[in-house]
């Protein structure tokens, strides 16, 4: 459609452009002005951020073989929902996502049926084992950006840095699940004292910050882009802000759920504060904000893991990890960072849309003219609590279900379709 959106905010990262003013979508792309009677609607934004449709680094949809927990299709319109035009699936489906053949099933779904744009990664070693890499060079030929082992980590080191040295030269980015597995011990908390006290196994830093430290330098010595997904604890902060400073092509993330709640927020025995990596003490929390605030982390995405009710128990130890974040992501970021000062919504639509664009390298998080047509509506002032009963994802697991927000996606655009409106 021909859609004008006036009185906006709008906020663009790409060119640094933050004033009201009206913009225009014709044939699905951002557009010159034109006369508003040849506009199939016209939307009144005033009061709100106008912003780039955002781009999460880090989603599982769950398809194939999963998608009792979430599919591409209601992951796609809990993305819209969301503010999300572009998400990145991870590859722990059922199969894995281990060649090119598996990935385009998940792409030519997505074209039919997911209302916002789809990237499939593939995994980095075949069915995730551990023990034999993928045709790496047969995936980037079919146009995929990124490799993950997400889930888990490539203990080999040997491996792992022969999938770097193909990945660097294929011009790939490495989306990387930092964790040692052979130092989780059963572990399904932080361990801290305050998990000590509720009788639950902890998870160290040291889990998180060897792989890290392990991937850092062997994307060092390679030349391989490296990502860090869910960053969760301080020292992994103090390591990318050094590479970083060294000038090494290192990127970093962090979820809302690692700068919102600490371990001592958890409710003994509610399975819905336990996600891999845990949530933390309030010195890493406070080390994820500080690395937000002065550029360490470029990015934050979502992580979200969609599971059944049955799989969420009552049970801490048994009950699987994860949450879901994609309909929460904006409130949250507005809420916790935005209203407090510590992010400016510039720097907001940098980190969620501009900068996983960039990472990613697509053409996308901008609303330059010629530009796919993705953008979010956000009423920044509109408060609401979080209800899980109206979710798009059929995953309803979260520890934020009651918490009053600030910060409302109004409507998401991709390609110039209205996809979703509040």
């Amino acid at each position: 459609m021909n859609l004008i959106v006036k009185n906006g905010r709008v906020i663009d990262p790409a060119t640094g452009r933050d004033k009201v003013e009206d913009v225009y979508i014709r044939e699905n792309v951002m557009s010159d002005a034109f006369p508003k009677q040849e506009a199939d609607r016209i939307v009144d934004a005033a009061g709100c951020y106008v912003m780039p449709g955002l781009v999460d680094l880090h989603v599982h949809l769950r398809d194939p073989g999963l998608t009792y927990k979430e599919d591409v299709e209601t992951g796609a319109r809990a993305a819209a929902r969301g503010g999300v035009t572009t998400v990145v699936a991870m590859p722990n489906t059922k199969p894995v996502m281990d060649s090119a053949d598996r990935i385009a099933y998940v792409t030519n779904k997505a074209r039919s049926l997911a209302c916002v744009n789809v990237i499939q990664t593939g995994s980095v070693t075949i069915g995730q084992k551990g023990e034999e890499l993928v045709d790496i060079r047969a995936i980037a030929r079919s146009g995929v950006p990124a490799l993950s082992e997400d889930g888990k980590s490539v203990m080999d080191a040997l491996l792992m840095r022969k999938a770097m040295e193909v990945m660097a030269e294929e011009d790939m980015v490495l989306l990387d699940h930092c964790e040692d597995k052979s130092l989780v011990n059963g572990g399904c908390v932080n361990a801290d004292e305050y998990t000590r006290s509720l009788g639950l196994p902890g998870i160290t830093n040291s889990v998180e910050d060897t792989i890290t430290a392990r991937d850092m330098l062997l994307a060092a010595e390679t030349g391989c882009r490296l990502h860090l997904c869910h960053v969760s604890t301080k020292g992994a902060a103090e390591m990318l802000r050094i590479a970083r400073e060294k000038g090494l092509n290192i990127s970093g993330e962090v979820c809302p759920h690692h700068f919102t709640l600490t371990s001592k927020d958890i409710v003994e025995n509610d399975s819905n504060y336990k996600m891999n990596p845990p949530l933390r003490t309030e010195e890493d929390r406070q080390a994820l904000i500080e690395g937000l605030k002065d550029g360490t982390f470029e990015v934050i995405s979502t992580d979200h893991a969609p599971h059944a009710r049955q799989e969420k128990g009552p049970d801490m130890k048994s009950a699987a990890f994860g949450i879901v974040g994609l309909e929460t992501s904006v409130a949250l970021t507005i809420t916790e960072l935005v209203d407090t000062g510590i992010l400016t919504p510039m720097q907001m639509a940098e980190k969620m849309s501009y900068n996983p664009a960039k990472i990613l390298g697509i053409d996308r998080g901008s609303l330059e003219i010629g530009k796919a047509a993705d953008l979010v509506i956000i009423d920044p002032e509109k408060e609401y609590t979080i209800d899980v009963s109206t979710f798009a994802s059929k995953g309803k697991n979260t520890p934020f279900n009651g918490k009053k927000v600030k910060g409302m996606v109004m409507m998401t655009v991709c390609g110039g379709n209205i996809v979703y409106e509040a």
